[in-house]
């Protein structure tokens, strides 16, 4: 065999948790090694964070997990200004918290995720409102709805923007099609889509989405299988994963997926674990597994479940481990690896 020469090495993708070969390494006829080429830099890794909730009073507690691994989550820092009913958005180095029900409902707060720290002021929305729902890019977030807590109370349809990179405070994008609160959100690249909710009058099944690296109104694309409220979702770049959720009289066990570049209504993936359904707090992913986490209250909800499923198949989820803050309802979700970013 003719001699391997170490530095003529190409074609290879490689991030800093690992490289992944999407092909045989073959040698050619000079005696050159060559890998396998594509991107490979959120397949099978990344780190997720869940950011404040309740249990039962408000926390500032931030943990996270390694999502490629089973197993518990670890402590992380302290939010800044601890808050609920917040939602999360991420690009490959930054998580945000944005707004929240307590003590105040514009505040959006950021984090390293690649460190262990306490989180910092970022900027203010531009409506105080707590269970708005965000979806990212690698450049933006973009904050869909909420309910605006403050006299007068409503529903709102605001969408806002906010370079992640850059602190400041949000900006104008546009408005959804139906003003809700506590809707799902997946992501591609180019596309955040926002999957039911919680309408003025009732629980809603309605998905919408938007270009992130445009500015304007929502547009329909399909309906959920199930009206609901709360539901966690998780994104490849392909695929979105909307689970769980609550409607009237109880929480739902479903997993429903859509395909993001596609508009249509959802289909059926399968079932959350449990004896019963319950309400999730929020997702991490990466592009191949969504981390899907329960950490309401005991009763009447299942609290402190953490469950996975493979993003790329249909089938019913299964075990992964448990919170570090054993009960927590209602916090902000985000990851380092999710569909959004490549």
């Amino acid at each position: 065999m003719a001699n391997l020469r170490a530095n003529k090495i190409v074609g290879i993708g490689s991030t800093d948790a690992g490289t992944t070969f999407g092909g045989p390494i073959s040698i050619n006829s000079q005696g050159y090694m060559y890998f396998s080429t594509g991107n490979t830099t959120n397949r099978g890794r990344g780190r997720g964070l869940i950011m404040g909730g309740t249990s039962p009073g408000i926390l500032g507690t931030i943990q996270y997990v390694e999502i490629q691994s089973l197993g518990n989550f670890v402590d992380f820092g302290e939010l800044a200004i601890q808050t609920n009913m917040n939602s999360g958005a991420a690009s490959a180095t930054r998580g945000l918290s944005i707004g929240g029900k307590d003590p105040t409902t514009n505040v959006i707060q950021f984090v390293t995720i690649a460190t262990t720290s306490n989180a910092s002021d970022f900027g203010d929305l531009t409506l105080d409102r707590r269970y708005s729902t965000s979806a990212s890019n690698n450049t933006r977030a973009v904050i869909m709805g909420g309910y605006k807590s403050t006299s007068p109370a409503l529903y709102s349809n605001i969408i806002d923007f906010v370079t992640i990179a850059t602190a400041g405070d949000a900006s104008d994008f546009g408005d959804i099609t139906v003003a809700r609160v506590n809707g799902g959100a997946v992501n591609s690249p180019t596309r955040g889509v926002m999957c039911s909710g919680q309408n003025p009058s009732a629980r809603d099944n309605t998905i919408d989405f938007v270009t992130i690296a445009s500015t304007g109104n929502a547009t329909d694309f399909g309906d959920v299988t199930q009206k609901r409220r709360g539901a966690a979702s998780a994104s490849s770049n392909t695929r979105g994963v909307i689970a769980g959720g609550i409607d009237q009289p109880a929480a739902q066990n479903v997993i429903d997926f859509i395909t993001i570049a596609s508009e249509g209504n959802a289909v059926d993936f399968g079932d959350s674990i449990g004896s019963f359904p319950y309400r999730p707090t929020g997702n991490v992913c990466n592009l191949t597994r969504g981390v899907l986490v329960a950490g309401g209250p005991a009763s009447p909800f299942v609290g402190n479940i953490v469950e996975y499923v493979t993003i790329a198949t249909t089938g019913n989820a299964s075990d992964f481990g448990d919170l570090f803050q054993t009960t927590n309802d209602t916090g902000a979700a985000c990851s380092d690896s999710h569909g959004g970013l490549e």
